[in-house]
């Protein structure tokens, strides 16, 4: 289970202003890339997130809800979270390893104003870092190592799936209110029926399939 070693190996312990950052939606065929930044005080943690906090994927959709709900709300002395992303648009202009290493720049950012002080250090999922005006680690698995980068697993996640829901009703057919834009059966059905919306990554072969077989036809 997550805990705050690495933090700790960073300063957190002796006042060092210490984030977690992840992603959600790098595999995706439609869709933005969404990135999330969260900082965490160990000696107000929430019971609740210090015993829930996982990587997301491990989760329940539930579970990550009622997490979520405890990382956004205001009244939470012990958690300050922000999100960023990256399009479509720059997801196909940069590729998807830079358009996801933007968004988290963007959400370390946005952290940085919410906190009203510039992140000390960052631990990062991956192996991989964005540019980030402080000292910066990459943790493969760091969802599942740290509590600051599980924090922003959840983040990232939950606030993706949401913005998918709503971007399903306004293209209806692909199902991305139940796969979120991965390529599942009923997505790659509502790509042959219905064919590409301006939310599809054109940069992704099965996308750039679908053009090349209309453009046949």
């Amino acid at each position: 289970m997550p805990d705050f070693s690495l933090e700790r190996e960073l300063g957190h312990d002796k006042g060092r202003i210490v984030i977690g950052l992840d992603e959600a939606g790098r595999g995706p065929w439609a869709g933005p890339v969404v990135a999330a930044a969260a900082w965490l005080d160990p000696a107000a943690l929430d019971a609740a997130l210090a015993e829930g906090l996982d990587d997301s994927k491990k989760l329940s959709a539930k579970r990550r809800s009622d997490l979520f709900a405890i990382l956004s709300d205001p009244a939470c002395a012990c958690a300050r979270i922000a999100v960023g992303e990256a399009s479509v648009e720059e997801i196909d202009r940069l590729n998807i390893l830079q358009a996801s290493l933007l968004a988290m720049q963007r959400a370390a950012t946005a952290l940085a104003a919410a906190l009203d002080s510039a992140p000390e250090a960052a631990l990062v999922d991956g192996n991989k870092l964005p540019q980030l005006a402080c000292e910066a680690r990459a943790v493969i698995k760091g969802d599942s190592r740290s509590l600051s980068i599980a924090a922003a697993s959840v983040v990232a996640k939950v606030t993706r799936d949401r913005a998918m829901a709503a971007l399903a009703r306004d293209y209806p057919g692909y199902g991305w209110e139940r796969n979120q834009g991965y390529g599942t059966a009923e997505h790659r059905a509502g790509l042959a029926r219905l064919g590409v919306t301006p939310l599809h990554r054109r940069s992704f072969r099965p996308i750039r399939d679908a053009l090349e077989s209309k453009s046949l036809t």
